[in-house]
């Protein structure tokens, strides 16, 4: 769990299309195995630490023919911002994909001291 040490929390939200493979034949839509599609997200503002960031899928359009396997996750979360990663493997075919986020963390105070 995450402890806030302060009243400042700031809460940002997007929604970005991953990929569109159908379009021009791109690997999740034609390939097999493993395969990774990876987006970097910039904050609006940056976090006094690195906050909680929630992904999920909002659209995504699949071949129902193979079997469907998907993971999604936010990685190397910063305080400006994370990268959504999106994984499948084996037959799946994935000819698109759109992804919502949400980010909840601590802001800084005017009143902070920056040592550094």
């Amino acid at each position: 769990m995450q402890r806030l040490r302060n009243h400042l929390v700031g809460v940002d939200q997007g929604d970005l299309m991953l990929f569109s493979d159908f379009e021009d034949g791109g690997d999740m839509w034609t390939g097999t195995g493993p395969r990774e599609r990876r987006q970097t997200v910039s904050f609006a503002q940056s976090y006094r630490r690195a906050p909680a960031v929630q992904v999920s899928i909002s659209m995504w359009d699949v071949d129902t023919s193979t079997a469907v396997r998907a993971d999604i996750s936010a990685q190397d979360v910063t305080e400006t911002g994370f990268d959504v990663v999106f994984k499948t493997w084996g037959d799946t075919r994935v000819a698109r994909c759109r992804v919502t986020w949400m980010s909840v963390g601590e802001l800084a105070d005017e009143d902070d001291w920056d040592l550094a």
